[in-house]
């Protein structure tokens, strides 16, 4: 007489077979588009500090439009500024971070305060364009730091790794006769562990391995430290 309980039988086998390949591709797709979410959050930060570094650099030019005393002031607090945008993209604690936002917010005030006064009294073309440059820089900090919030929702998380479990288990089930390859067995949880890490690493912006480089606000940096330093020369060529 058959056992009731048949499990490895030629028509169980058929149904697990299709059961695995269903879980698996659906795995699989997920994970293709979790990474496909996470790799697009990565390009938007770095089409954001791009955006960042053109709005300042831009700022600080025509910062020159401003009366003598107010267009020094700016491009010291511009050059401060930068500093603290810099130090946004590195890795930093949570207090450390903090403090850099509230640092940047009294930037911005501070910046906003000098050019008020300019565009109140002398409401020409020229300073308009400097308010809305200073404009523009503000709003590239928030733009970033919306795009810095913006992560793969939790759900999504719990949603792929109990399809991974699942998945992992079927395998298993599938492969629970042949206990001499268990280590040939525990290379598909090594490989989903792994994707896990990398789209979680990529999802990170300020921790992890795969980190946004504030190139282009470095580049910067160092352009208007070179401009700075060049100034007293030509002024004793002169």
């Amino acid at each position: 007489m058959l056992s009731k309980y048949r499990t490895k039988d030629t028509e169980t086998s058929a149904d697990l077979g299709i059961i695995q390949s269903a879980t698996l591709t659906l795995l699989g797709l997920i994970i293709g588009f979790t990474f496909s979410m996470a790799i697009a959050r990565y390009d938007l930060r770095q089409t954001y500090e791009e955006a960042e570094a053109n709005a300042i650099g831009t700022e600080f030019l025509r910062a020159d439009l401003l009366p003598s005393k107010t267009a020094e002031s700016i491009k010291e607090l511009l050059n401060e500024y930068l500093d603290q945008r810099i130090l946004f993209y590195s890795k930093q604690n949570q207090e450390t971070a903090k403090q850099i936002t509230q640092r940047t917010t009294a930037i911005e005030n501070a910046m906003w305060n000098e050019i008020l006064p300019v565009a109140r009294t002398q409401p020409t073309p020229p300073i308009t364009l400097v308010v809305s440059g200073m404009n523009d820089v503000i709003n590239a900090r928030g733009y970033t730091q919306a795009a810095w919030w913006n992560r793969i929702p939790t759900a999504a998380w719990w949603l792929m790794a109990a399809i991974a479990v699942g998945a992992n288990i079927l395998v298993g089930f599938g492969a629970r006769n042949f206990k001499h390859n268990v280590g040939l067995f525990m290379i598909f949880p090594t490989m989903i562990a792994i994707a896990f890490f990398l789209i979680a690493d990529i999802d990170s912006p300020r921790g992890g391995v795969i980190r946004i480089d504030p190139r282009n606000l470095i580049d910067l940096k160092q352009s208007i430290s070179s401009v700075n330093n060049s100034l007293p020369t030509i002024g004793l060529n002169k």
